[in-house]
């Protein structure tokens, strides 16, 4: 009987770790890079990091405007982008694989291929630095895009990650999101409101997408447990839950880059 009420509790236990598991890995990627970067201190040196996109200072780009002419990856003669990239060495083989499953993953939707640097002058280097960000386009040189140890990981997080790199910005930034999304500033963590920013936005006619990996969900920076955005007109609509690129995501990407 003792043998059995052992038995028993270690499988309540494994039960209770397995639910947990699953419910972490329902998270959606605003979710997960909100945790990341939650009270997070930026080194000295590093770049300028609002929410989880970094900017370079001496540029002003502005959503992904921005691609229509400098900061847009360039298309090969056969029609694929090539985008090298790097990625450091303080990975574990598991993380690693998750890294490598996400860069891939643009393989069979797009005519994006990231592939391995060799002597490429412009390539993305990521690394596990303070949280999750990226900057928005190609910026030249060396590129770096952080995927933290601690939080980043996860698949829907890399992809986020890469589509502001490729040259995108967060769904309830763009320049129509009044007409589907509405702000509700009282609720927002002062001194976070730059994270609900209009951006003058190209939207490649698609549609606003509350299934988008770049959506963030209804609390993101929430003071005071209310939500900070809701759905319009109709507010029982649920949006910021994708744990992968969206359709609309993808459509949008092709269409920027002219995948055939």
């Amino acid at each position: 009987m003792a043998v059995l009420r052992i038995t028993l509790g270690l499988l309540a236990v494994m039960v209770i770790f397995t639910m947990a598991e699953e419910n972490q890995d329902i998270k959606s990627a605003s979710e997960r890079i909100e945790e990341a970067n939650r009270n997070i201190e930026r080194a000295v040196g590093g770049p300028r990091v609002v929410d989880d996109i970094a900017y370079d200072d001496s540029e002003n780009k502005n959503a992904d405007q921005c691609t229509s002419g400098s900061c847009k990856w360039p298309q090969s003669s056969d029609g694929l982008v090539y985008i090298p990239y790097v990625i450091a060495n303080h990975y574990s083989s598991r993380e690693l694989s998750i890294i490598e499953r996400g860069l891939q993953s643009f393989n069979s939707m797009s005519c994006i291929r990231f592939i391995r640097r060799t002597s490429h002058r412009d390539f993305l280097h990521v690394q596990s630095l303070e949280g999750c960000y990226s900057y928005v386009g190609r910026m030249y040189y060396e590129q770096t895009l952080s995927l933290s140890r601690q939080g980043c990981l996860y698949h829907n997080t890399v992809q986020h990650e890469l589509l502001h790199a490729l040259g995108f910005h967060h769904e309830q930034c763009r320049n129509d999101r009044d007409q589907y999304i509405r702000i509700l500033w009282q609720n927002i963590t002062p001194g976070l409101e730059y994270a609900f920013d209009k951006e003058n936005t190209l939207n490649q006619g698609t549609p606003y997408d509350y299934n988008s990996v770049m959506q963030y969900h209804r609390y993101a920076f929430s003071d005071n447990g209310y939500p900070t955005m809701v759905a319009t007109p109709n507010a029982n609509a649920e949006f910021g839950t994708a744990t992968e690129m969206s359709q609309n995501d993808i459509t949008r990407l092709n269409r920027l880059y002219g995948c055939k």
